[in-house]
């Protein structure tokens, strides 16, 4: 029993030091604010709050379309950016970037409205964002290294930068994701903590015996 102890000893020294000082790190947290802070899309105020009152009444769309269209919608958002006008309906297949005039979906913006939209969600925080370096579909790269998506479908941005990066890699460390196969480490997680009990039941066992021995 003392043998299979030391052996689950040394065998978990090194996910006990990996627990312990990954559990330090999230006990302080330094950095979770500028590497998980939001970046929204920035708006501007709606000149006309009745947009598609205004859409009906200033074009040949007929309100019997419309209310066709509409059947289908679960919300709409409305929102102004340095774009233009914005009109986003949610179905069930999520949401939708419609034209405010024809209420089609619309095209994905081209790199130049892309960078237009990003550099003004991004120009008030230089320090973090710095300049847009390139654009990949909807993928945007700065001069910081962060990367920014953009969902055009839900107009919503996320950016993740290099201490992003390493605090993901510091929270798979601590759940013992190390081989980036999700099933994989399923398994090791759940003999680790397995062998944990293990180890703490035998020390257990042998300081009741040897106290039983002493007495």
């Amino acid at each position: 029993m003392k043998k299979l102890h030391q052996y689950l000893g040394f065998f978990m020294l090194l996910p006990f030091i990996a627990w312990a000082i990954t559990g330090v790190f999230f006990f302080f947290k330094p950095g979770y604010k500028t590497a998980y802070q939001p970046l929204v899309i920035k708006t501007y105020p709606l000149v006309q709050s009745d947009l598609f009152a205004r859409t009906i009444t200033d074009t040949s769309f007929s309100e019997t379309d419309f209310l066709e269209r509409k059947k289908d919608w679960l919300e709409i958002r409305q929102l102004k950016t340095i774009l233009g006008d914005h009109v986003l309906v949610k179905t069930e297949q999520g949401w939708q970037h419609i034209s405010p005039t024809s209420f089609e979906i619309i095209a994905p913006p081209d790199k130049q409205a892309i960078y237009q939209l990003v550099n003004d969600a991004i120009k008030s925080n230089k320090a973090r964002y710095g300049e847009i370096k390139s654009i990949d579909n909807f993928l945007i790269t700065t001069s910081t290294d962060v990367r920014i998506n953009l969902n055009w479908q839900g107009m919503t941005l996320r950016q993740q930068g290099v201490d992003t990066d390493f605090i993901n890699t510091i929270y798979n460390i601590h759940y013992l994701r190390w081989t980036g196969i999700k099933a994989l480490d399923q398994v090791l997680g759940v003999v680790g903590l397995f062998l944990v009990v293990l180890l703490a039941g035998l020390g257990v066992m042998m300081t009741f015996t040897r106290k039983k021995s002493l007495n």
